[in-house]
């Protein structure tokens, strides 16, 4: 079978986007740690590497990147009050630009073909998670291994996401809860480092009305239930 390396943070939408793609790849999970405030999502992560039965997972340290963004942005940066809204600061400079380099690297390194992230239509938002940007870094990355691919030592990647595909997240919830049933809501997506999800974040507030959307009861445990 193909291999596929997907960005993975143990989230609903790395998590989901696997499920959508574990039929038609072998897939090799890749996850960062970059000085998020949460690390609730590389425990997620570890859990559903053996729930979907990924060929490998790694985890790669990228602290530093903490100390880079110093005091802009919200997720690294412990002190400011998470807004229960998109606000700019939410948004971690070049940060998918980042991981799906390093992904690619990996997958050049396993002749896979596809690196995916789990991007979708309601990230809208953030430019490093639109189409436009991934067949952008898609070109310049394959640009970088020209002559591997063309000595056939490399094989050409696509940088895939839901997004690419005009998938939302109610969508992606859907075609997980289908696969994975109770097992959905153990997926984490609070920006806060908590027991339980917050349900204040914006990423709490989007992953209830994502629920809702898709029409499915959402079992997640949250601190807070108000959207």
């Amino acid at each position: 079978m193909k291999k596929a390396v997907v960005v993975f943070s143990g989230g609903l939408d790395s998590v989901c986007t696997c499920v959508y793609l574990k039929s038609k790849f072998d897939l090799y999970g890749i996850s960062f740690s970059y000085g998020q405030r949460s690390n609730q999502e590389i425990k997620s992560a570890r859990k559903f590497t053996k729930i979907l039965g990924l060929k490998e997972h790694k985890i790669i340290d990228l602290g530093f990147m903490r100390d880079l963004y110093g005091t802009t942005n919200v997720l690294t940066y412990s002190k400011p009050k998470l807004p229960s809204q998109f606000e700019y600061s939410i948004v971690v400079p070049i940060r998918n630009a980042v991981f799906l380099s390093i992904a690619a690297a990996w997958a050049f390194s396993l002749k896979a073909i596809l690196v995916a992230f789990g991007a979708h239509v309601g990230d809208k938002n953030y430019p490093d998670c639109r189409p436009m940007f991934s067949k952008k870094i898609e070109s310049a990355l394959n640009e970088g291994e020209i002559d591997g691919i063309k000595l056939g030592l490399r094989r050409a990647i696509t940088i895939w996401s839901p997004y690419r595909d005009n998938l939302s997240k109610s969508d992606m919830i859907k075609i997980g809860y289908k696969v994975l049933g109770n097992y959905v809501f153990k997926t984490w997506s609070c920006y806060s480092n908590k027991k339980f999800h917050c349900g204040k974040c914006e990423s709490c507030n989007n992953r209830k009305l994502a629920f809702a959307t898709a029409k499915i009861q959402d079992r997640t445990k949250y601190l807070n239930k108000v959207i």
